[in-house]
């Protein structure tokens, strides 16, 4: 079956910097364009950033745009999101998703992803 594993939060200082990894088997990674989302207590679930299949185009929300970046490396089957400049209301839970069709070019949709892993928690400190 499909797992995503992500590994990576913590709790960090405002300013500091973070560096979240997504491991995905049971499926052509390569194939799937790749999205993080995050979810704080209380809030709906937001798109953060999403990645093509091939790693050639990216999106990224307003609130973090400047501040992460996503990248992938498709021989390891894995998908990261380094973040910078880390804000206390970057507090939440952080989520990887694959997309549901090959070759997609990364939505903001949480709907057009159907496989998720099950979280890290990333906790900023004021």
């Amino acid at each position: 079956q499909v797992q995503l594993v992500e590994s990576g939060g913590g709790l960090v200082q405002a300013g500091g910097s973070l560096r979240l990894s997504c491991v995905v088997s049971g499926r052509t990674f390569s194939a799937y364009a790749m999205g993080w989302f995050r979810q704080a207590p209380g809030k709906e679930r937001e798109f953060v950033a999403a990645i093509r299949w091939s790693g050639g185009s990216t999106d990224y929300a307003d609130s973090v745009k400047g501040r992460f970046t996503i990248s992938r490396d498709n021989a390891k089957n894995t998908v990261f999101l380094q973040m910078n400049s880390l804000k206390p209301e970057d507090t939440a839970a952080y989520y990887c998703a694959s997309e549901r069709r090959a070759g997609g070019l990364g939505s903001s949709a949480a709907d057009d992803y159907n496989y998720w892993g099950q979280g890290t928690q990333v906790t900023v400190s004021s």
